[in-house]
């Protein structure tokens, strides 16, 4: 007799907590929503920091081949300073190298134009000078990056 007492009082009890047969799955529903949410901002996240950091990492080696490029076109106006007839060299410079070349006579009508190729890896940068030779004076008349 206690039993069924207790039975039909946990069945009242079990029939006023129950949920609605048409609200149950809706707790899953919610939580799967949160966590489609949290997996897409944070997979956005982690492509943001790659896409950043490789765009960072080709920067640096694009700023190392111009410097190589300048260190290039430093040496061929040395170079010039030191032996008017000069026409350019291929120069290892750190992890790169640089392919420097020289034309003209020097004069006022034919100046010295100095092109140096600033290579690393895949990267390339020129760098051209522009000098006259006169009275024993080597004057740089423009300096300026190339753009291909």
């Amino acid at each position: 007799m206690k039993q069924k007492a207790l039975r039909r009082h946990l069945e009242k009890i079990s029939r006023i907590i129950r949920v609605p047969e048409r609200e149950r799955g809706q707790a899953l529903i919610t939580l799967l929503f949160f966590a489609i949410v949290g997996i897409t901002v944070t997979s956005a996240a982690v492509v943001m920091i790659l896409v950043n950091s490789l765009s960072g990492t080709k920067q640096q080696l694009g700023e190392i081949a111009y410097d190589i490029a300048q260190s290039g076109a430093e040496n061929g106006l040395l170079r010039l300073l030191r032996d008017p007839t000069y026409t350019g060299e291929t120069l290892p410079v750190g992890s790169g190298t640089a392919v420097i070349s020289v034309t003209g006579s020097g004069t006022s009508g034919s100046p010295y134009v100095i092109l140096s190729k600033g290579t690393t890896g895949a990267f390339m940068r020129e760098e051209q000078i522009t000098a006259t030779y006169q009275n024993n004076l080597l004057t740089v008349t423009s300096r300026q990056e190339v753009y291909q």
